[in-house]
């Protein structure tokens, strides 16, 4: 009996040695897993940093690629100035050996606008974040204010340009071809404008719509007021330029006498930009401070979209014709 006891006793203290191992078992499975888990996670971020470096190369690349074109596009303006192109001032006419150098007027109304493309960008990024943000009135007024004045400097711009060059400026060549398209004596049409935006105010009064849709009319006569008196002008000059016994190679007095008329023009662009620029403020003062904003982030975004149209347009591939 004491015998069988004794063989019981081993198996009962096995049988707990089994019981204890169990658990430790478990838990050194169960310690491990975080483990694995950290190793997956450093693996993931290691992977994710390659692919970071990666992308920072490319872009480097991208911008050095920039960069070199950036040479050569200025390398071969140079060498276009010296043979002889159109640059914003004048004819550079080397072949038949009468030089003009490029207005440097012009060229810095280029510049000027290339600085003003820059702010009026960052000026419409900040009206989009306060209106998302819901920012009160008082705050989205200062944006609409310096929005508005900032348009005011294109036009200050534009004038003293038209006296150095206005065909460059009633031409549109400081815009892209798409804005070109669309130009109006050097700059947008305040009717076709308004209703491009309409659409885009909501919650309008009917007094506001009445009063959006009389100064639209307003803008339409004006336009076609000044749109007749161009091509009376355009007429005259042509006129003018025919007159006397073509063929004769004798042109000065013509020349000269148009000349005279085309001075006449630099007010067409200044009356242009007028009535843009009552318009801007005749909205103004119809919309409220937020249904403003929303109209000068309606201009922006469509000025974008027409940069973007002519970026589009210019390196998409087409089959030879």
């Amino acid at each position: 009996m004491i015998l069988e006891m004794d063989n019981k006793i081993p198996n009962k203290s096995e049988t707990t040695s089994h019981e204890m191992l169990a658990p430790s078992i478990k838990y050194d499975q169960e310690a491990t897993k975080p483990i694995e888990k950290i190793q997956r996670r450093l693996a993931q971020n290691r992977e994710a940093a390659r692919k970071s470096r990666l992308r920072k190369k490319a872009y480097v690349q991208q911008l050095e690629n920039s960069r070199l074109k950036l040479i050569q596009l200025e390398q071969e303006l140079a060498q276009m100035k010296q043979q002889g192109v159109y640059m914003g001032g004048g004819l550079v006419d080397g072949h038949l050996g009468f030089p003009v150098p490029a207005n440097s007027g012009i060229v810095a109304f280029e510049t000027e606008y290339g600085h003003w493309m820059d702010e009026q960008r960052k000026q419409i990024c900040a009206l989009r974040t306060a209106l998302n943000a819901h920012t009160s009135d008082a705050d989205l007024g200062m944006l609409v204010e310096t929005g508005m004045n900032h348009y005011s400097e294109l036009f200050r711009m534009k004038t003293t340009a038209a006296k150095i060059d206005v065909f460059y400026v009633m031409s549109g060549m400081w815009k892209t071809s798409a804005e070109q398209f669309f130009s109006w004596i050097g700059g947008f049409r305040p009717s076709e404008l308004l209703k491009v935006l309409l659409p885009q105010l909501d919650s309008l009064t009917e007094q506001q719509f009445f009063e959006v849709c009389n100064l639209k009319q307003s803008c339409q006569q004006a336009e076609d007021a000044l749109s007749q008196g161009m091509e009376k002008l355009r007429e005259l000059v042509s006129v003018t330029v025919a007159d006397g016994q073509l063929g004769e190679g004798s042109y000065s007095s013509q020349v000269n006498t148009a000349m005279e008329k085309i001075e006449a023009l630099v007010s067409f662009v200044s009356q242009a930009d007028h009535i843009r620029q009552e318009t801007l403020q005749q909205m103004s003062r119809i919309l409220t401070v937020r249904q403003t904003a929303r109209g000068l982030l309606a201009l922006g975004d469509y000025f974008e979209r027409l940069r973007a149209l002519s970026t589009l347009w210019s390196t998409c591939p087409r089959e030879p014709a």
